[in-house]
């Protein structure tokens, strides 16, 4: 077994919070066209516009927004008015605002790791929000590289952990999002460690592979200096 060089993080819910800000904004646009529907089927439709324009708009606020603006128009039957328009504009201008909030522990772990090991940030979304998030973090000054990826597959963990360092088997991936950071980590050879958060957007949703030998979870990146020192005894 290859020893473990390389460790990649994901960012949004890992490192920091974000998907509470999408469920706030995704009430705010429920309320805003309640009187054309329960708010139920509100977030279904929106879910559904997501899911159809993940492929065009990718990850991240500006696709969000921009699913929010079609949902609108679906469910008034394109009667929204400009004033509706522009107040989901103007959420998705205060969702590229918000502070960020990285969690209690990050900063400590980072800098008990980052003697021993190569650590990248590893992490789907828009490209100038993610640059902003982890700029006004402070922590990008403990990592190693940055990659902004478009999706996570197992292609993409294994040309990224083969450019930092001596490929996949010698890696680990820590985050948030079993389907996303845990399942095509695995596939492509490295150790995935599930870190979960208590809110999980509908599209990440995937099955935990438990019996994996390559598959950890931890309740917190307080516990990653422990994992690593048990996989290096073995």
């Amino acid at each position: 077994m290859s020893a473990l060089t390389v460790i990649g993080f994901d960012a949004d819910d890992t490192l920091w919070h974000n998907e509470r800000v999408f469920r706030l904004i995704e009430d705010r646009f429920a309320a805003l066209l309640g009187e054309h529907a329960p708010a139920e089927d509100i977030s279904r439709r929106l879910l559904a516009a997501e899911r159809r324009n993940l492929e065009l708009y990718g990850y991240g606020i500006k696709g969000f927004t921009l699913s929010m603006i079609e949902t609108a128009l679906e469910v008034t039957e394109d009667r929204a008015s400009a004033a509706a328009i522009r107040e989901i504009l103007d959420a998705g201008r205060d969702m590229m605002r918000h502070p960020v909030e990285i969690f209690p522990g990050v900063r400590e772990t980072l800098e008990a790791l980052r003697d021993a090991y190569r650590l990248v940030v590893i992490t789907k979304g828009d490209l100038f929000d993610q640059e902003r998030k982890l700029a006004a973090s402070g922590l990008g000054e403990l990592f190693d590289a940055v990659e902004i990826v478009s999706d996570k597959n197992a292609a993409t963990y294994r040309r990224l952990f083969s450019r930092h360092g001596a490929g996949a088997e010698s890696a680990m991936m820590i985050g948030n999002s079993v389907k996303s950071d845990i399942l095509p980590a695995i596939e492509a050879g490295s150790w995935g460690v599930h870190v979960p958060y208590h809110i999980t957007w509908a599209l990440e949703h995937a099955e935990a592979p438990v019996d994996h030998p390559r598959f950890k979870r931890v309740t917190h990146l307080r516990e990653i200096a422990t994992l690593l020192a048990e996989i290096a005894a073995r």
